[in-house]
């Protein structure tokens, strides 16, 4: 289909395995040729179809029916037929998941701003590196770097900070951090950048934050801007500009607090989170919450049993008023739609 022009290089070109000089040809080219154009987006359009095809193994049925209906000496003209049709569904099944696994990977840019660090165990001692699905990223003590995720933005990694690239699809941009700290910077619709700890998933709401891993797996996030929800085995904690979470392996997400919280709040906040110190701490909580605190009792409310719940529940109430749609019976029960609805509510105050 493409003998002329820059088709040959067009895979490679989407990809960014091109060398600079090559890839700036390709650019002008593409930009002057109706025709590369028009096939680059094609070839664009079956990368992204296979970046998304999942590979599904053939039940052993299939072949135990197509083995039965050759050895068979009267099968008809039809049960050939059918047999062949079988076989080149998984042949075509087969070429699908090659072209998944074997094709050249997405790799991001990599820039040493400090030291340097080491990127796919090379080390970077000037300029920059590329990475892909699978490769790490390494600092020490001396050496920061800045990894551009894709086309959405960009993370600072900072010095001591060990960071695996997991998946660079146009669908998910995922990291892993197994310890140090980085900087996000993203700039997308929700839900397409994430960062795995040994605490759960940092999910990408829109927004900068800053996420902090010791070797424990005990994890600090930080928001500057939009929102992050931090997930792990169903248990969620939404955390706006301004709030910090800190979570724990094997617990998850703990409950998120603004930074301006009274200090006695945000300590009963910790000993009631990790330590399970029970009654005396939830009563320091709700006794120093201000309005803003509502961010903090309304995640309180899924983590508490139902005596709890009540006490929580009245405490939002007294500082501030509780909108029509929202029911005490139907919040105390845990009501999706109804605590969903009182959270945009008091969004406006966070």
């Amino acid at each position: 289909m493409f003998t002329r022009h820059v088709s040959r290089q067009l895979a490679a070109h989407i990809d960014g395995e091109l060398s600079p000089q090559k890839a700036g040809n390709a650019a002008r080219h593409i930009a002057q040729c109706a025709d590369c154009r028009a096939e680059r987006e094609q070839v664009k359009y079956g990368m992204d179809a296979l970046d998304q095809l999942a590979p599904v193994a053939p039940p052993d049925a299939i072949w135990m029916s197509i083995e039965a209906a050759l050895r068979r000496p009267e099968s008809s003209v039809r049960e050939w037929r059918l047999a062949f049709a079988a076989s080149a569904i998984l042949i075509l099944s087969g070429a699908a998941y090659w072209a998944v696994t074997h094709r050249p990977g997405v790799r991001w840019e990599v820039l040493r701003t400090g030291g340097a660090p080491v990127v796919n165990q090379k080390r970077i001692v000037r300029g920059g590196s590329r990475i892909g699905a699978g490769e790490w990223i390494e600092t020490d003590s001396e050496s920061r770097a800045r990894l551009q995720v894709g086309e959405i933005g960009s993370v600072e990694v900072g010095p001591n900070t060990r960071l695996r690239v997991v998946a660079a699809r146009p669908g998910e941009h995922r990291l892993a951090l197994a310890r140090g700290e980085i900087r996000a910077k993203i700039s997308a619709p929700p839900r397409l950048f994430f960062v795995d700890t040994g605490s759960g998933t940092a999910v990408d709401l829109g927004c900068e934050y800053t996420l902090v891993a010791d070797d424990g797996g005990n994890d600090l996030l930080r928001v500057s801007k939009g929102w992050v929800s931090f997930q792990w085995k169903g248990l969620e904690s939404l955390v706006p500009a301004g709030a910090s979470c800190r979570t724990r392996p094997g617990v998850g997400p703990g409950i998120p607090y603004f930074e301006d919280a009274p200090e006695r709040l945000k300590q009963a906040l910790e000993i009631f989170g990790f330590e399970k110190a029970g009654d005396e701490a939830l009563r320091t909580i709700l006794t120093e919450a201000r309005v803003r605190d509502t961010l903090t009792l309304w995640h309180l409310l899924w983590r508490v049993d139902v005596e709890d719940r009540a006490r929580i529940y009245d405490r939002i109430a007294s500082l501030t008023p509780v909108p029509a749609g929202v029911s005490r019976e139907q919040a105390l029960k845990l009501d999706r739609g109804t605590l969903s609805r009182w959270k945009d509510e008091l969004a406006w105050t966070w």
